[in-house]
């Protein structure tokens, strides 16, 4: 019976690859937010700041100067490895520094966000923006 099924059906492989007939039109390019200025070619979500964590980290920087792992890890409320990890690829992207040192004998890293790093969030959040106001106004 599950031959007959599948015959009177198509099969699964000729129904997935079938070509949709009806497919959505293309979404409209975002426009800038008001008081911005915007860039001529409209830029992708960023996803390395997309991450929630390191979205997180970015936005704790944005209004701090500095940040040290123990603060950064407090208001995150995570792990050591895993604050860790999301900063070094903050770091890699340049999008943050790390400098660390050390007072007394124990280790002391401190964070702050690249200049890379502010346009970088400044463009994720005109997106963001963006997206939010072409949802609205549907």
């Amino acid at each position: 019976m599950a031959k007959s099924n599948r015959a009177k059906r198509g099969g699964a492989a000729t129904a997935l690859s079938a070509p949709v007939a009806d497919a959505a039109p293309a979404p409209a390019p975002l426009t800038p937010v008001a008081g911005r200025i915007a860039d001529p070619i409209p830029a992708d979500l960023d996803r390395l700041i997309h991450e929630r964590m390191r979205l997180g980290i970015v936005s704790a920087l944005a209004v701090n100067d500095t940040l040290s792992f123990n603060e950064l890890k407090d208001l995150m409320h995570t792990t050591d490895g895993n604050l860790s990890v999301h900063a070094r690829k903050l770091e890699e992207a340049k999008y943050v520094t790390c400098t660390k040192s050390f007072e007394g004998r124990v280790p002391h890293t401190q964070y702050a966000l690249t200049p890379l790093g502010r346009t970088a969030l400044g463009r994720y959040l005109d997106h963001m923006e963006a997206l939010i106001r072409a949802t609205r106004e549907r």
